[in-house]
């Protein structure tokens, strides 16, 4: 080794420890991301569940923070909510006490939603300025903030569907507002996944990452279907599970004009296209894994393509369970749980497949 070799990698080798230390940090950061996002949707599924997304009838993104600290500041609150029609025509009658019950339901995930702004804010901004964070991630991240501020209006919008007519929330609002929580986890999830060392090895097939983003696809898909079922309470109509309604294909699926209103807005229509969902996911990681297994039996994508599979069948197990026992609170959040633990670890598999950014390293350790 000459002497030049020997000053380029004394020079090289500190920069890189910085920057993978720096990488470590940022990981951590999204990490503890994901886990509150996490949280926080399985309190939102808990709020639909319990029927309490009504219960705070006005937007209030800074004094919200604050619940009723007195009985004259509850009684406030409960009458607000005695004027909308699912008090009216739902919960008639419920006392200041039972109303208490679904409040800090709604009060808790509006404020997990709140603080969620100041986990990402905060670092985000100090990682920037003290240079941590690398130029190509910087507008991504920025981007994922900025979705993330405009979920929360997307959320009153939700709310505020029920506060007039409806006796319970949009489920056209109520899946949209799930879906772009699904798309900040999974943006947190794909920047995560890109900064953490990885093992190398042939991809099973060049068709592989393709199949891999389907099923993330797939994954993502079936939690909007989910949201239908949940915003429809379709779960609770029909709990025989593998026939629906006494057959595999149950009649009037289509009786309402338009024939596609059927597929957002007849409960018995959202399930059965929910649970075909799940059997196409079901089938699609299946032939994923056969097709790595044969191809590439010891790669570690081929491991990967296993482990979905077989998340996607416990999902699968959790969600019949779900059904047949008539959507206990317990068993509906493992389901919603289970689907974004799928759909992180589709989103981990597809991220894989492009490994590292090797590119970046090199440029960065030529500079």
């Amino acid at each position: 080794m000459s002497a030049t070799d020997s000053v380029i990698i004394d020079v090289i080798h500190p920069a890189a420890r910085r920057r993978e230390r720096d990488r470590r940090s940022v990981r951590i950061w999204l990490g503890f991301v994901v886990f509150v996002l996490f949280c926080l949707v399985l309190v939102g599924g808990a709020t639909r569940l319990t029927d309490s997304g009504l219960s705070i009838t006005e937007w209030k993104p800074i004094h919200g923070v604050i619940p009723p600290l007195n009985a004259a500041e509850w009684q406030e609150e409960f009458e607000l909510y005695q004027r909308i029609p699912q008090y009216q025509l739902v919960n008639a009658g419920m006392t200041v006490d039972e109303f208490k019950t679904i409040f800090w339901w709604e009060w808790a995930h509006r404020f997990l939603a709140r603080s969620i702004g100041l986990v990402f804010a905060v670092p985000l901004i100090f990682f920037w300025v003290t240079g941590r964070i690398e130029k190509r991630l910087r507008w991504p991240l920025v981007g994922t903030l900025a979705l993330g501020g405009f979920q929360g209006f997307v959320g009153w919008w939700m709310v505020s569907s029920g506060l007039t007519k409806l006796v319970s929330v949009s489920q056209y609002r109520l899946a949209t507002h799930l879906v772009i929580a699904c798309l900040i986890f999974s943006a947190c999830v794909w920047i995560m996944r890109g900064l953490t060392p990885q093992k190398q090895g042939a991809a099973p097939t060049r068709h592989s990452y393709l199949a891999a983003g389907g099923l993330a696809f797939l994954a993502l898909f079936q939690i909007y279907l989910g949201a239908l079922v949940a915003g429809l309470d379709a779960g609770l109509s029909y709990n025989t599970w593998p026939m629906m309604d006494g057959a595999f294909v149950p009649a009037d699926l289509f009786l309402r004009d338009p024939w596609w209103i059927n597929l957002f807005e007849n409960p018995k229509t959202v399930q059965f296209v929910h649970r075909c969902g799940a059997y196409v996911l079901l089938a699609a990681a299946l032939i994923h894994m056969i097709v790595s297994l044969s191809k590439a039996p010891g790669s570690v994508h081929t491991g990967r393509a296993v482990i979905l599979f077989l998340l996607v069948c416990l999902q699968a197990v959790i969600g019949i369970l779900t059904l047949v026992y008539q959507v206990p609170l317990d068993l509906a959040l493992a389901h919603q749980g289970g689907a974004l633990v799928v759909l992180g670890y589709a989103i981990t598999h597809w991220r894989g497949y492009i490994g590292e950014y090797p590119l970046e390293d090199r440029k960065a350790a030529a500079n």
